[in-house]
């Protein structure tokens, strides 16, 4: 269930939409995603340095889910993106401009873990690495981008597609259980993305490709952190 978050950092969506001139031309970095895909070595040392930047709570989230990937790599794949949905909605949701002091701030798993909280963005991202990490094909996992209709404003979710013309499955931070994007008419999908390319998004099915997606700074300051990470996971924090 989606937590309810404290009244000085709730907050509602951002108004209005991501609107398509903002994401032409977004993300290829394939190069990237398989060093990311396999995240860092949480080793003692690694947890240590998590404590002493964040704390003992934010060193324990980040064991339980390291813990997570070990303990779950070999579930069916209905009960992995159960058990991953499940894990990250349990964080709260928190506006970027309260949380981080920007606008628009993508959050490592390990940002996002350590600090209790992030916004939709936040919730999709680190769902999709982790389920990565936990053998899932990458070609199955879109994050994408979609109007909340009850909302009128824009979200993100994660959509796992069985084939790519499948009804996908959707991991939301609204809502809890796993619905198939059919049942979502509170949702209308915009755009989707992986470390593969971009896609225009439909009802069902994946869309038409459009590109890679180079120039999404986002993405890139976001990959560049989780390289970062493996070495320097004090690191993480932006400026």
């Amino acid at each position: 269930m989606f937590p309810v978050a404290t009244p000085a950092r709730r907050r509602t969506r951002p108004a209005g939409w991501r609107l398509a001139a903002r994401w032409a031309g977004l993300l290829l970095a394939a190069l990237l995603l398989p060093a990311a895909a396999n995240g860092p070595t949480f080793d003692a040392t690694t947890l240590r340095a998590i404590e002493t930047r964040y704390g003992h709570a934010a060193a324990q989230r980040v064991r339980a889910w390291r813990d997570l990937v070990a303990r779950d790599r070999d579930l069916p794949l209905a009960d992995k993106l159960e058990a991953v949905n499940d894990f990250f909605n349990q964080l709260e949701f928190v506006d970027d401009l309260a949380h981080w002091g920007r606008a628009d701030y993508w959050a490592t798993p390990v940002e996002f873990l350590a600090t209790g909280g992030g916004d939709c963005e936040d919730f999709a991202i680190a769902k999709y690495f982790t389920l990565l990490e936990l053998g899932v094909p990458e070609s199955r996992l879109q994050i994408t981008y979609v109007k909340a209709v009850r909302l009128n404003q824009a979200h993100m979710v994660l959509a796992y597609y069985a084939t790519p013309a499948a009804d996908p499955l959707v991991l939301d931070n609204l809502v809890g259980t796993l619905r198939p994007g059919s049942s979502r008419t509170d949702l209308v999908p915009v755009y989707s993305f992986n470390g593969r390319g971009l896609w225009i998004s439909r009802a069902r099915g994946r869309g038409k490709r459009v590109g890679g997606a180079e120039r999404l700074s986002l993405w890139q300051d976001l990959m560049t952190r989780m390289e970062t990470s493996t070495t320097s996971p004090h690191r993480e924090t932006p400026p």
